[in-house]
């Protein structure tokens, strides 16, 4: 089997609602080959996973997918469920498949849900080479597979204080962003309304609170100096120093390193100069500057505060083993490191126990060896802290922090100025006020984990990710702001620029991604073709978008899927015949389902505006959610006619007039004739683009009087819409600049051509050479049917061999004998030979890509006068 494609759909997609993963599979020989002639194929697949025995499959019952194994099925269909179950074994729960024909023999479009999508990636790979394996009768080790899924998911997952986080804000439906594979660095909310965190530093973290809390000494200046109980130490810069201050403040002392975390370099209970002297060239190794201070008798608390809010306590104990009388030592480090909950680093609750120089120390003081038979119920401390990265344990304790104690760490928070702090604590008990006993804050922590709280090894798991989500999104907020995503074939650019038009002259601050440019409140920030997922992720990341407003076209749903969860808003403009044979979108049918992911991402209590002179668009209403909002320059059709009594929303054209209906009211927005993009009427697509904007407009929350400001103050100029019937007037010569490039299109630029008076007609067009050979010849006549000249250039070859698409439009054009056409490749010589062409009185119509350069050569362009009696071609 070979993979042709393999990628992930990042949002709703052709095939499903959810993110999903995409592999585009040859199954080679094994097309004459389905699973019921394999021998003892059930068998050994629920041998070698048990649970696939659970995959209900099309039966839709447990044991469904091995009956379809019996019964017989291909083997992508295998694939499908095994990526999917490899998936499930390594931790995430994931169901969702498919796997579908191809118009090629063999070919498969195999499809499964994800979680990481690292891991689907991986899992499908595994998946093809462990089918294969299966049906060729191979051995098949799954150890082997399963760890090395397990890698990738190690390498990718976030770390449980941030997933906590994650998990929180799913809870509350407030979108996230992963912004850097390599961190935790997340994008909580989008626009205006998100929130940053690394891990469980926030956007909101003082930068001076975190230098306070990384400098030991300086968090204890402040803390002493408000009374709150700190140990005596002093900075040291040489060991000498270091000695000095042990004999001032008295033995046993603490040495640590100056700015540290996870307690390296860190050790306690110095009882003399030797253990000092070791000490000290550990902690040196981290930081040059080393802490030694007075030693705190007493257990090590962590005290948890978020917003000012004590959430959490734990009782924390260093890395030790209990003997049981039989053991070593190193026998029961060993076992305690096969406990399932401990793993590396913080990928499990708890962490393995490594023996390192400070552990041989303190085994050392305990007159004990690794080969020391440890006596029952006796405990031995491995390590001097009780950082759980350095194999520690914890005890929940929140419920029996004293008042006083739960006032001073909130108190603690201000002092030190930070929205997320750790505390760390040295007392008897938490039980009673920090006076009556020995205790000590020993440091403070900006950004620390949350692991010892989550699940604690005994007592009760704190969910303490729902209160940071909860102090950087208030009640009632979910992050997500306004998105209309608009598709169809023709018209989506003008439609979004004018909806976005609409919204700022309401006052709005718009993101703004279409074919042409991302804008963020009117400010161009990228040029190119930006109507895909990626120009989503720009606009919702930009932190002062209050509206998204986003050109969805046809490639992007299929390459990656929509580049967001839902829409507020989807607008659904119309069907028609344009890049079919691309992506498996055969038919007109294909390519309409494709184009209502959009509608079908809408919201609960969201709206989808359809166009109703469409029959696909209106076919394609059982796919639409949330609301529906009709648009239409036919406003006695039966559809609407029926929409309107059951008081459904409609936008129309009545007596020239655009109208919102709803119910026995009608409501009017503003004569067509004082919509300037609609050349008072001539322009019908820009009526019906007029109506679309206006629909979703008013879905959004716009008022007539916003609706009627935007529609009379947006122009069809190359400033406000370039390349979109752009009209400019040069010397006697009308120039119109479009960028139609599909037979639909330009029938519909042909009503306003043909309104225009004109001596002559001439163009300039070409035409993508990835459409099929019946569409180019197809757009060749109607080019000619439009004109009287036309120079036909060629900017996208994309795969066709140079000059061949120009060649089909030229065929195309060839029945109709009234045009003179002519082949200039190269499109600013095809452009020229145009002006060159016209004479006073003519109309240019430039169908072409460099909009700006033909408008800048036509800056002072001399066109010569018509010559008297010339007859036209």
């Amino acid at each position: 089997m070979n993979i042709l494609e393999h990628r992930a759909l990042r949002g709703p997609n052709y095939y499903s609602r959810y993110q999903s993963i995409f592999m585009r599979l040859d199954i080679g020989e094994l097309e004459e080959r389905p699973s019921d002639t394999v021998p003892g194929i059930v068998e050994r697949l629920t041998g070698l996973i048990p649970t696939l025995q659970e995959h209900r499959c099309s039966v839709g019952r447990p044991g469904g997918f091995l009956e379809r194994l019996a019964r017989g099925t291909w083997a992508g269909h295998v694939v499908e469920h095994v990526a999917i179950e490899l998936q499930n074994l390594i931790g995430f729960s994931v169901g969702y498949g498919k796997t579908i024909d191809t118009y090629e023999t063999g070919v498969y479009n195999v499809v499964y849900r994800y979680r990481d999508e690292a891991c689907g990636l991986a899992a499908g790979v595994e998946a093809v080479d462990f089918v294969t394996r299966l049906f060729k009768g191979d051995e098949i080790d799954m150890p082997p597979i399963i760890a090395r899924l397990k890698a990738v998911r190690d390498a990718h997952m976030l770390g449980p204080s941030t997933a906590s986080i994650v998990d929180a804000a799913k809870r509350r439906d407030i979108p996230f962003t992963r912004l850097s594979e390599e961190s935790s660095y997340l994008q909580l909310g989008h626009g205006h309304l998100q929130q940053r965190i690394q891990a469980t530093v926030t956007c909101r973290t003082s930068l001076l609170g975190h230098g306070i809390a990384d400098d030991k000494d300086w968090t204890k200046q402040i803390l002493g100096d408000a009374g709150i109980p700190v140990p005596l130490g002093q900075i040291c810069g040489s060991l000498d120093e270091a000695l000095e201050a042990a004999t001032s403040i008295g033995y046993p002392v603490v040495a640590k390193p100056l700015s540290g975390n996870h307690g390296r370099g860190v050790s306690t209970n110095l009882q003399d100069e030797q253990a000092l002297r070791d000490a000290y060239a550990t902690a040196s190794r981290q930081h040059p500057s080393v802490i030694v201070e007075q030693y705190i008798k007493g257990e090590d608390h962590r005290l948890l505060v978020i917003d000012g809010k004590l959430v959490a306590a734990a009782r924390r104990r260093p890395a030790h083993v209990v003997g049981d009388g039989e053991s070593t030592l190193q026998e029961l480090v060993d076992q305690a490191n096969q406990d399932p909950r401990r793993g590396i680093g913080h990928e499990n609750l708890l962490t393995r126990i490594h023996l390192d120089e400070q552990s041989l120390r303190l085994i050392n003081q305990q007159n004990l060896t690794l080969q020391s038979v440890i006596a029952q119920d006796e405990i031995v401390y491995l390590k001097s802290t009780a950082n759980l990265s350095s194999g520690g344990t914890a005890t929940d304790v929140t419920d029996d922090v004293h008042p006083e104690v739960h006032y001073a760490a909130e108190r603690i928070a201000r002092l030190i100025g930070l929205d997320i702090i750790g505390i760390d604590l040295l007392a008897e008990t938490l039980t009673r006020p920090l006076e009556e006993q020995a205790a000590a804050v020993v440091e403070v922590n900006a950004g620390p984990g949350f692991r010892m709280h989550l699940s604690p090894t005994h007592g009760q798991g704190r969910d303490v990710g729902q209160h940071v989500v909860d102090m950087l999104f208030p009640e009632g907020s979910d992050g997500r702001l306004p998105i209309t995503a608009v598709t169809g074939t023709n018209g989506k650019t003008t439609t979004v620029r004018l909806l976005s038009h609409l919204l700022r002259q309401a006052g709005r601050k718009v993101g703004m991604a279409c074919t042409g440019t991302i804008e963020i409140d009117n400010h161009v920030i990228m040029r190119g073709d930006y109507s895909g997922p990626q120009a989503a992720a720009i606009v919702l990341h930009e932190p002062t978008v209050e509206h998204a407003v986003l050109e969805v076209a046809r490639g992007g749903i299929m390459r990656r899927g929509l580049g967001f969860d839902e829409c507020d808003v989807g607008v659904l403009l119309n069907i028609a015949s344009d890049h079919l044979g691309e992506h498996d979108l055969y038919t007109l049918d294909d390519l309409a389902r494709c184009k209502t992911v959009v509608i079908d991402a809408v919201r609960e209590g969201g709206t989808a505006v359809l166009n109703a002179d469409d029959p696909y668009v209106l076919e394609g209403q059982q796919w639409a959610r949330g609301n529906i909002i009709f648009f239409t320059l036919d406003p006695d059709s039966r559809a609407i006619r029926q929409h309107v009594r059951d008081h459904g929303v409609a936008f129309t054209v009545h007596h020239e007039r655009i109208v919102m209906r709803q119910g026995r009211v009608e409501a009017e927005i503003i004569p067509v004739d004082d919509v300037p993009i609609t050349f008072e009427g001539h322009a019908r697509f820009n009526v019906a683009n007029a109506l679309a904007a206006s629909a979703a407009a008013y879905a959004l929350g716009l008022d007539v009087a916003d609706i009627q400001m935007g529609l009379q103050t947006f122009h069809p100029t190359p400033g406000q819409n370039p390349g979109r019937t752009n009209l400019v007037a040069a010397d006697g010569v009308q120039v119109l600049i479009d960028y139609g490039h599909n037979v639909p299109a330009l029938e519909a630029l042909d009503e306003l051509v043909s309104s225009l008076p004109a001596r002559r007609r001439i163009s300039v067009a070409s035409a993508p050479g990835n459409r099929r050979d019946e569409d180019l010849m197809a757009l060749g006549a109607q080019l000619a049917r439009m004109h009287d000249v036309v120079f036909v250039c060629e900017t996208h070859p994309r795969g066709r061999a140079v000059g061949e698409a120009a060649g089909l439009l030229r065929d195309g054009a060839a029945a109709e004998s009234a045009c003179e056409l002519e082949i200039v490749l190269d499109e600013h010589m095809a452009i020229e030979r145009a002006f060159d062409e016209a004479r006073e009185g003519d109309l240019l119509v430039l169908l072409i890509d460099d909009i700006d350069g033909a408008i800048e050569r036509l800056k002072g362009r001399r066109f010569p006068s018509a010559v008297p009696g010339e007859a036209l071609p």
